[in-house]
């Protein structure tokens, strides 16, 4: 029997939460676009109390890069960004915009 390798990045859960002035200004399209340069599952979408919430999985390397893509691309909007990280579900099958 062959054993697993214990070198195999484990995916995880993310889910930032972006404050500033980010919505009306295309986070959400602009976020989609990202993760299509990226090996990450997941959505973004608006939130009623004018934050964006991104839940994304991935490995960690992959979504500290991807988020470093989406702040250097909109960095002008965000105020803050709350960042939580879990064990990854597999929910996902791509990445896309949720309404």
């Amino acid at each position: 029997m062959e054993s697993v390798s214990q070198n195999k990045p484990v995916p995880i859960r993310r889910r930032v939460y972006f404050s500033g002035r980010v919505q009306g200004v295309g986070f959400r399209f602009t976020t989609e676009a990202i993760a299509s340069r990226f090996q990450v599952t997941g959505l973004v979408r608006n939130l009623r109390d004018g934050r964006v919430e991104v839940v994304v999985e991935g490995t960690e390397a992959e979504l500290d890069r991807f988020q470093g893509a989406i702040q250097d691309a909109l960095h002008g909007y965000i105020r803050e960004a709350n960042v939580s990280n879990t064990t990854a579900t597999g929910e996902f099958s791509s990445f896309g915009i949720a309404f």
